[in-house]
């Protein structure tokens, strides 16, 4: 009976802290809010957030872990020696804009299949950061089509014979073909140490062209140009000083630029990723080319229809970025990282030539950024120039008229 009460007395104590560790956070949450309704409100945009957060194990527990996935580690002492680099691997969602459709962009994560490989090579422009090469080693959770892994978060089922058919969008004869533009443009990377005169306008990010990823859109259209495609480069900050509403700018954007060019048949939004740990502490993710040197990994973000909104040929999307993807792997192995279809649209719905191309991450530098820029674009373009030029027809567009959505919430 004692050691009933005992029991009943520490659930009590239990339940109190519990309570009063609610109470604490319902009053911080609804802090600046000057109105029953307003705290009511607070409280309803607070609850998923940090739901959430337990779910991405950023409670300050776990080392960075959910704590299902600290309590399981914690039974294996195989897990448990491996903790602090699994937490380290871990890639953290990114808080983004709403988008021109209205819905958040989803997380860029590197999905947890994927191993990571120390760099045998030293890193060229150094800048300190931690650096890991993320390579799928297990087939679960992925497409798989050729050398192409693809990790599919939408309802869609991904048909590999689909996936492997021509892609729509064919090069136009006159005038510009592919535009080049960045819906975040001042997403920036770490430059090394001598890096002077830089003014940051938020957590790696900068108006600076020399650090953020315009510089990538440069050297990209340098050498889609050369290869004797014509390129227009948007050199334009869509998320600054405005972040919110970035892709809606950027449609406006896409869709004036399509009006005046219609020879424009591909467009490359080019962005950059973000790693990090639970602490916060960046790490970069690059390849090693032979002969080359050390460029960051890329990925690409493909979009859908998934979110209910009109984008009824996102497949051909994909298909180009299957195909590019397949060649880029057959000349440089480990230089992409799997392809992310998502329910987003990303702005691809205004042409079948559309990618989202994440080129490597905060952590990287932006020498190791330009590389991998420069690799993708020779591999882009050789990929257009073989389908060839389609002459006296009209590509097939999926471009809408519609006027872009205000963003909502």
């Amino acid at each position: 009976m004692k050691q009933k009460k005992s029991l009943t007395g520490v659930l009590r104590r239990v339940e109190a802290a519990l309570l009063a560790a609610g109470t604490l956070w319902v009053a911080a949450v609804t802090a600046g809010s000057d109105t029953a309704a307003a705290a009511v409100s607070a409280l309803a945009e607070a609850l998923p957030e940090r739901a959430l957060r337990w779910e991405l194990g950023d409670l300050g527990s776990g080392g960075g872990l959910s704590p299902a996935a600290a309590l399981a580690i914690g039974e294996s002492p195989l897990l448990l020696a491996a903790r602090e680099d699994v937490a380290a691997l871990q890639s953290l969602e990114r808080q983004e804009p709403p988008e021109e459709d209205g819905e958040t962009r989803a997380p860029v994560r590197a999905p947890v299949e994927e191993t990571p490989v120390e760099p045998a090579a030293p890193l060229a422009a150094d800048n300190g950061v931690p650096a890991k090469t993320l390579i799928p080693t297990d087939p679960e959770g992925y497409t798989i089509c050729g050398r192409v892994y693809i990790s599919n978060s939408t309802k869609h089922a991904l048909s590999v014979p689909e996936l492997q058919k021509p892609f729509a969008a064919a090069l136009g004869e006159e005038g510009p073909q592919v535009l080049i533009l960045h819906t975040h443009g001042s997403e920036a990377y770490t430059p090394g140490p001598g890096a002077e005169g830089i003014v940051w306008s938020g957590d790696y990010r900068t108006t600076d062209y020399r650090y953020n990823v315009v510089k990538v859109g440069d050297e990209m259209a340098e050498v889609l140009g050369d290869a004797g495609l014509s390129v227009l480069h948007d050199r334009t900050l869509y998320d600054y000083p405005n972040y919110t509403g970035a892709y809606d700018r950027a449609l406006t954007a896409i869709r004036r630029n399509l009006e005046k060019y219609p020879s424009i048949r591909f467009v490359l939004d080019v962005h950059r990723d973000a790693i990090e740990d639970g602490q916060g502490n960046q790490y970069k993710a690059v390849s090693e080319v032979e002969g080359v040197g050390v460029p960051a990994q890329m990925s690409l973000v493909m979009g859908s229809d998934g979110s209910g909104l009109e984008h009824p040929r996102w497949l051909e999307n994909l298909r180009l970025a299957a195909a590019v993807q397949q060649d880029v792997l057959e000349h440089y192995p480990t230089l992409m990282r799997p392809v992310l279809l998502r329910n987003s649209r990303y702005n691809q719905h205004a042409t079948t030539g559309s990618l989202l191309l994440e080129v490597g991450a905060a952590g990287n530098s932006p020498e190791e950024a330009v590389l991998a820029g420069r690799l993708f674009a020779e591999r882009f373009a050789a990929v257009l120039l073989e389908k060839g030029v389609e002459s006296g027809e009209e590509t097939e567009s999926a471009e809408n008229t519609e006027t872009a959505e205000a963003p909502q919430g």
